[in-house]
């Protein structure tokens, strides 16, 4: 795949390109309005999410130990075995 990066030239890793979350506000609208959309609209994009998940390394067999212990304790409540 090919993308664009800030500068406009073509690279192909998605590293260098920026997401930019655009609120359409009217000029009537309050600025809190428009901070709780843009925060909102934040939110969905789980933006943080991602930021947070590249900071360091997880091996795969770390990551499936995990939705495996995940899915385990799940399965445990919907049993009624653990009070969540």
């Amino acid at each position: 795949m090919i993308f664009k990066s800030r500068n406009g030239d073509l690279v192909k890793t998605p590293e260098e390109v920026y997401i930019m979350l655009i609120i359409d506000s009217k000029d009537c609208e309050n600025i809190d309005k428009a901070l709780k959309k843009y925060k909102k609209k934040f939110e969905k994009s789980k933006t943080l999410i991602k930021l947070r998940a590249r900071q360091a390394f997880v091996k795969p067999s770390v990551k499936r130990r995990f939705e495996v212990l995940k899915a385990v304790y799940k399965q445990q409540i919907f049993s009624g075995k653990i009070e969540g």
